[in-house]
C-alpha cells in the first residue's frame, strides 16, 4: 500500500512539473539549465503591440527566461490619420537591423513586422500569440546551452564555459527594468503603455571560440536598470548561452 501511495505521489509531482514547464515556469529549485532568450521586436506606434508587451512582462519574471524588448524605428514616421505619427523614445535603427537579420535567417526574407518574438535566435512567432510563443519556448528549452555566469562586484566579468558551437560573439545588453509612456499621437494615441526589459544598449564585449573564457564588463547598472549577457553564433545565429546580471 505504501509503495502504491509513493508511486501515485510521484506521478502527481511529475504532472505538476510538466504543466509548469509547458508554461515556461520553473518550479523552485527545479530549473538549473541555462535560460531561453526571448526577444520582442515592437514599437509604441504599433496598435497591435501592447498585448505582446504584456506577454513579455509576464515572461520577464519567470525563471529560465531572458526577456528583452527591442523597439524598432520604422514606425516612427508613419502617420495615422489626423493623429499623426509617434516617435518611440526607445526606438533604434540598430534594433531594426537586428530584426531584419533574424528575418533573413529564420524566414528567408528581409521583410519585418511587429510584434514579433524571436526565441533563442532560431524560432519566431507573432508576439501576441501566447500559445505559439510558449510552444517555441518549450521547443528551445531542452536544447544544449553554454553555462554563462556573471562574477565579481565592481570588477564584474562574464564567464562563458567551454563547449561546442563556436565561434560566437558575446554581447552585453542593457535594459530598463520597467518603463511607462503616455503616448499622445499615432495609432496608440491617448494610451499609457507599460513595458519591461526595454533594451537601451547592445554592446559586443568579445569573441568566444569554444574554450572557457572571461570578459570584462563595465560597472553594474543603476537600480532601475538591468543587463544580460548573450553568447550568439556568428552572423547573428543561434543563442548558445545567456544569463541575466543579478
Amino acid at each position: 500500500m505504501k509503495k502504491t501511495t509513493r508511486w501515485a505521489a510521484g506521478l502527481a509531482v511529475t504532472a505538476v512539473t510538466a504543466a509548469l514547464g509547458t508554461w515556461g515556469i520553473a518550479p523552485a529549485g527545479a530549473d538549473t539549465r541555462p535560460p531561453v532568450v526571448v526577444e520582442l521586436f515592437t514599437s509604441q506606434g504599433c496598435y497591435s503591440c501592447p498585448p505582446a508587451e504584456a506577454l513579455l512582462r509576464d515572461l520577464a519574471v519567470q525563471d529560465g527566461i531572458v526577456a528583452l524588448e527591442f523597439h524598432v524605428d520604422y514606425w516612427d514616421g508613419l502617420n495615422y490619420r489626423w493623429h499623426g505619427s509617434w516617435k518611440d523614445p526607445f526606438s533604434s535603427p540598430i534594433h531594426t537591423h537586428r530584426q531584419r537579420l533574424y528575418n533573413v535567417s529564420i524566414r528567408r526574407q528581409a521583410g519585418v513586422y511587429t510584434p514579433q518574438m524571436v526565441i533563442d535566435g532560431w524560432q519566431e512567432a507573432v508576439g501576441s500569440r501566447k500559445g505559439d510563443v510558449q510552444a517555441a519556448i518549450a521547443r528551445a528549452a531542452p536544447g544544449p546551452k553554454l553555462p554563462v555566469a556573471i562574477k565579481g562586484g565592481n570588477d564584474r566579468r562574464a564567464v562563458v564555459s567551454g563547449g561546442p558551437g563556436g565561434p560566437a560573439e558575446v554581447f552585453l545588453v542593457n535594459f530598463l527594468k520597467k518603463a511607462t509612456t503616455r503616448v499622445t499621437s499615432g495609432e496608440n494615441h491617448d494610451k499609457t503603455l507599460h513595458s519591461a526589459h526595454v533594451v537601451t544598449g547592445l554592446q559586443k564585449v568579445g569573441d568566444w571560440n569554444g574554450t572557457e573564457a572571461s570578459y570584462a564588463l563595465p560597472p553594474g547598472p543603476e537600480a532601475d536598470a538591468g543587463c544580460a549577457i548573450l553568447v550568439q553564433a556568428k552572423n547573428q545565429g543561434r543563442i548558445l548561452g545567456a544569463a541575466l546580471c543579478r
